[in-house]
């Protein structure tokens, strides 16, 4: 969905779209294509997982037939500015960004029915079903939501690089795929489901970047990175099984 978000507003601004224009309807093709797995997943009941990783390959593809493999460079200056641009010529403006993401985000599962609904479902969708909560609406919002957020990093990553690379082993795509794991399960989120830390996974995915920048300064190959996300990924699991096993054990024993 990222790959395709980005190619979508590179090209409508290589058309000749307007910046806000082209933003605006990138945002909305990666709520669409989120919500359209969220619909397969509520209408057959199969695994989000598996629907996910499907799609990813039909998505990927499409856009690849769209594009004709091509990248997008000629995109508006303006919009290259801000993905550039520092806050007192220090911070990135796309990192301020990100906390108002991550700030909009806490709100949402902490203070909207919608936002805990969508924990509800996450945690025991039969459960939640039976106490009144609208769970195919959950899982169809939720899907939108991680479609729409995957566009949004796209958008802001194509403006830092100016330019959208239809390509999943470049700057967008298969290099977010071991990041996307690692980051909620270190901040502090349940894969199994029923909790979210949205500032820890922050922290967790700026460890991700920072681990990744320093080993490619000592010259350490994308191989071996590779490797270590991988080792890292495995133990964040194990720890997150651990955590699942350990808390209902707790509840028991009080």
């Amino acid at each position: 969905i990222g790959v395709c978000v980005g190619m979508a507003t590179a090209g409508m601004q290589a058309a000749g779209v307007p910046v806000l224009l082209s933003v605006a309807g990138g945002l909305a093709c990666g709520g669409a294509l989120g919500a359209a797995i969220g619909l397969i997943v509520v209408r057959t009941g199969l695994s989000s997982f598996m629907v996910t990783l499907a799609t990813m390959s039909i998505y990927f593809g499409g856009m690849l037939l769209l594009s004709g493999a091509q990248a997008i460079r000629n995109l508006d200056p303006g919009f290259v500015f801000f993905g550039r641009a520092r806050l007192f010529d220090t911070v990135p403006i796309m990192f301020i960004m990100a906390l108002v993401v991550a700030a909009a985000l806490t709100y949402l599962y902490r203070a909207t029915d919608i936002g805990r609904q969508m924990l509800f479902t996450g945690a025991n969708p039969k459960a939640s079903e039976l106490s009144g909560v609208p769970v195919a609406r959950a899982v169809m919002l939720a899907h939108a939501l991680s479609g729409l957020l995957a566009g949004l990093a796209a958008i802001m990553l194509t403006a830092r690089t100016g330019a959208g690379v239809p390509s999943m082993a470049g700057q967008i795509g298969r290099d977010w795929l071991l990041p996307a794991f690692i980051a909620p399960v270190l901040g502090g989120s349940a894969l199994a489901g029923g909790s979210v830390a949205i500032f820890g996974t922050l922290l967790g995915a700026t460890l991700v970047g920072i681990l990744g920048s320093g080993l490619r300064m000592v010259n350490i190959g994308d191989f071996w990175i590779e490797l270590f996300l991988g080792v890292i990924l495995l133990l964040a699991v194990l720890a997150d099984r651990a955590r699942s096993v350990w808390q209902p054990s707790a509840g028991v024993e009080q």
